[in-house]
């Protein structure tokens, strides 16, 4: 291991969050100057590959974690989980997906109006972000996710987001055709004939 890998190593192993490239080079500078960030980055992520702890990368910027197979070893007895509703899961879903978005895109694709606490809720956990306001009337302001939203989920960018099939074979989505055909079974039996009114 050279003295750029180690220095790149302290650095990650001491920082308060995930740092990008950019932001590791800048931190060096004042030891060595130009040295090549990226490469470090690339041979620590091999070493560290398959070991009780791993340096990933999450939306650009690196970190060290816990090897996935080992996360249940380090759990406490008692967590404190706090679940998202159901209206904050959907927008987080549709920000996801379909970011940068508006709030009122965001109700568009859901079909009815988000209450203003959901999206704080989304920003008080630091995975959604004000990604800056559309151009256009108002001026919205529109949402994106975040590298925390990335590391959270395990997710080195959304690209790995799951596709529709996977989410339908999770479980995770009805079947369109069976809600079309729920839907239009309820109707058959709400409304009467007209060609049987006697």
């Amino acid at each position: 291991m050279n003295e750029i890998e180690r220095a790149v190593e302290a650095a990650l192993f001491a920082a308060e969050a995930p740092m990008s490239a950019e932001e590791l080079s800048r931190h060096l500078a004042g030891s060595d100057g130009g040295a090549d960030v990226a490469a470090a980055l690339e041979a620590l992520a091999a070493h560290y590959a398959g070991r009780g702890v791993e340096l990933v990368s999450r939306g650009e910027r690196w970190h060290f974690q816990t090897a996935p197979d080992l996360a249940h070893l380090l759990r406490r007895e008692r967590e404190d989980v706090r679940r998202l509703s159901r209206a904050a899961t959907e927008a987080l879903a549709i920000i996801a997906y379909h970011e940068p978005v508006s709030r009122a895109e965001i109700e568009a694709i859901r079909g009815v109006q988000t209450a203003r606490g959901t999206l704080d809720v989304l920003m008080e956990a630091g995975w959604v972000k004000v990604a800056g306001r559309r151009e256009g009337p108002g001026r919205p302001t529109i949402y994106a996710t975040t590298p925390a939203f990335l590391a959270h989920f395990g997710l080195e960018s959304r690209r790995d987001l799951p596709g529709i099939e996977e989410l339908r074979a999770a479980g995770l989505l009805d079947p369109v055709e069976a809600v079309f055909a729920g839907e239009a079974d309820e109707e058959a039996d709400a409304e009467p004939d007209p060609l049987n009114e006697g």
